[in-house]
């Protein structure tokens, strides 16, 4: 397999990070969607990653599908998300939450940077939303007791959420502040862990 896209992106560093932790070798081709557009487009008309590429050539093009297959791959026994009923939609809602959250705090970074003048309105949405998913992630992580958001075994919702505040935390520090102890904590105990450690990107500075 070939996992296509940079880690500093919390989507691909997820993805990679679960197939690390599921034991699946891949190649990893850290490609630019600026950059590197017309390559990830041979694969990927949408020139997105995370993109994965199978053994076979079929492309996969969003990491939720991504995660889908790869548990699928593994199997019930070892995959970091239930296979259906309500403790799977508890699983979604937590990763939908953190992945929305990506989403803005992509947004927020491409406005500042790519835009010379910022949308003030836009800014302050994309800033709304970030505080509002990040007050709800902070109660919800702080009443769980168990090691991991689900028990005892890391699961997709732990990543996700770990990924994201890390690219929240570089992007837009004065956001992600001490005002979130759960979740400070709980970035702190993905990020000790081997696979968190070997794959990682810090966010490159703005330029100019």
């Amino acid at each position: 397999m070939i996992l296509i896209g940079q880690y500093d992106s919390p989507f691909v560093r997820r993805t990679a990070i679960a197939l690390r932790l599921y034991g699946l070798p891949f190649e990893h081709r850290p490609w630019s969607t600026f950059g590197d557009g017309d390559k990830i487009a041979a694969y990927n008309p949408l020139r997105r990653v995370p993109t994965l590429v199978l053994d076979d050539g079929e492309a996969l093009i969003e990491s939720a599908a991504i995660l889908d297959y790869l548990d699928e791959l593994v199997g019930p026994e070892k995959a970091m998300m239930p296979a259906n009923g309500i403790e799977r939609r508890r699983h979604l809602h937590i990763c939908a939450l953190a992945t929305g959250l990506g989403d803005k705090a992509v947004s927020l970074v491409y406005e500042r940077v790519l835009r010379k003048d910022q949308l003030k309105l836009w800014v302050e949405r994309c800033e709304a939303q970030i505080g509002g998913v990040l007050d709800v992630l902070e109660k919800e992580r702080a009443a769980v007791r168990s090691p991991w958001w689900f028990g005892e075994r890391i699961a997709h919702a732990d990543i996700a959420v770990a990924c994201v505040l890390r690219f929240t935390g570089e992007a837009h520090p004065a956001l992600f502040s001490e005002r979130y102890p759960a979740l400070k904590a709980h970035a702190a105990a993905c990020e000790a862990l081997p696979p968190f450690q070997e794959i990682v990107q810090p966010l490159a500075p703005p330029s100019g």
